[in-house]
């Protein structure tokens, strides 16, 4: 009777359901294929801002590859570190996936090809140390982000993001066959299984729909000639990412240009983190958790330099996914981050992982996105439409999502105003709501 007690207890202590607990233990063999799940979510989108801002620097295809490596190691470590915290500071403990941020694009690609690579790893350092710093402080600042502000950011998040997914869908951005009958046929059968199965399948189980979609979907990919293998031709099986593989350079326009960046990345950082609770905690972001996960995208972003790559922030997709599948256990996620080095230690595999083709990802990414958005109009309702809360929602988001539909709006102002502002609607939206909460009277309806 006691031995079969104990070989109750320690049968309990690993389980799979406790995929929906942020600590508890579960299986290796069940954790993998959520792990799993989580970057092939967002290992496209991982690789697509070394390769447009390589293209606008002018590297060849074997500096672009290294550097694809080195994306793929510091994602995993970046997510290790959000995932279990150094020093208890650095990180938030929440199931975040860190990846290579697309918001440093633009400007990453200007300076790229006014001074060469080497000043914009010279930038990301400083600028990621400077965020870093921010985020140790956050307390003395963090106040500023009342919850409507936070729940706007996140709304706006989602809506950014629709375009992403309904870009993957057609076939990826520059694809000559975008929106053909090819993309639109891998983009619905995959939204179709991701349904389905999330619809049919059991327990557990339900929560592999994305990972299901991609499987379905890459393999009809195949059988459609639509997965183009030639890139795995001359790849290494196993390689070391090497440090420093350009000259650092430090120019004052560049490394201020780059900061202005990072203090917007650090507003969707904030706005990812909060959703993310709301969504898969089902409670508020602590002051802690903020200032860690703020932390972590700036000192791994000057991590990431070291290794000749750009910043890295908290991914919004896999937000999402854990929104869709309140899969929140850390040790799944950290396998899906040890999986992202391995990817980075042997480039076969990352290689074999980027013939994904977009249109699969973008069957799969849609509905993602669309729950970020219903994430960020539940958090706006948890915070309740007063009058003061229904401007600040209304006009941020107004001014945020329609302006920047319309870029020609920003052509007065100066170029770094442009190329932080114009196309970057979850800036706008965080910097009109921080004016409005700071200007607006704490109580609106008492003044009538």
């Amino acid at each position: 009777m006691q031995s079969t007690t104990k070989a109750t207890e320690v049968g309990s202590s690993a389980s799979v359901n406790h995929i929906y607990t942020l600590d508890g233990k579960v299986p290796l063999l069940n954790a993998i294929p959520f792990g799993l799940q989580h970057i092939l979510a967002m290992f496209v989108s991982n690789i697509a801002p070394i390769l447009i801002v390589g293209g606008a620097c002018g590297l060849d295809s074997k500096e672009t590859a290294l550097l694809i490596q080195s994306a793929m190691l510091i994602a995993g470590i970046g997510t290790l570190v959000q995932l279990f915290p150094l020093f208890g500071k650095i990180g938030s403990g929440l199931p975040i996936v860190m990846g290579i941020s697309f918001t440093f694009v633009s400007i990453l690609s200007f300076v790229g090809a006014q001074y060469g690579y080497g000043a914009i790893m010279g930038a990301v350092l400083i600028g990621g140390m400077i965020e870093g710093v921010l985020g140790l402080f956050a307390k003395y600042w963090i106040k500023l982000i009342s919850p409507i502000v936070s729940a706007s950011v996140v709304t706006a998040i989602g809506f950014s993001l629709l375009s992403v997914g309904a870009t993957s869908f057609g076939g990826g951005s520059g694809s000559e066959n975008f929106g053909s009958v090819e993309n639109w046929i891998l983009g619905v059968v995959t939204l179709v299984c991701c349904i389905l199965f999330h619809v049919f399948a059991k327990s557990f189980w339900k929560q592999l729909s994305v990972l299901f979609g991609l499987i379905v979907g890459y393999i009809l990919a195949i059988f459609m000639h639509m997965v183009d293998f030639s890139s795995l031709a001359g790849t290494s099986i196993i390689a070391v990412p090497r440090l420093m593989p350009f000259h650092m350079e430090f120019r004052l326009d560049a490394i201020v240009s780059v900061v202005l960046i990072f203090l917007v990345s650090a507003t969707e950082t904030i706005g990812d983190t909060s959703a993310l609770a709301a969504s898969g905690l089902g409670r508020d972001v602590t002051e802690k958790e903020t200032s860690g996960s703020i932390a972590c995208d700036g000192f791994i972003s000057s991590l990431s330099s070291i290794f000749g790559c750009l910043p890295i922030t908290s991914f919004s997709q896999n937000v999402g996914l854990v929104a869709m599948t309140k899969v929140v256990n850390r040790f799944t996620i950290a396998t899906g981050a040890v999986i992202m080095i391995l990817a980075g230690v042997f480039p076969m595999f990352g290689a074999l992982l980027a013939t994904l083709p977009d249109a699969v990802l973008g069957g799969c990414t849609i509905m993602m996105f669309g729950t970020i958005v219903v994430s960020g109009l539940q958090m706006i309702s948890k915070c309740g439409f007063s009058q003061r809360n229904t401007v600040i929602a209304a006009l941020s988001l107004s001014i945020g999502l329609g302006f920047t539909q319309c870029t020609d709006l920003f052509s007065i102002f100066p170029q770094i105003i442009q190329t932080v502002f114009a196309q970057n609607c979850v800036a706008v939206v965080f910097a009109v709501a921080i004016i409005l909460n700071l200007i607006l009277p704490q109580n609106m309806e008492a003044n009538h």
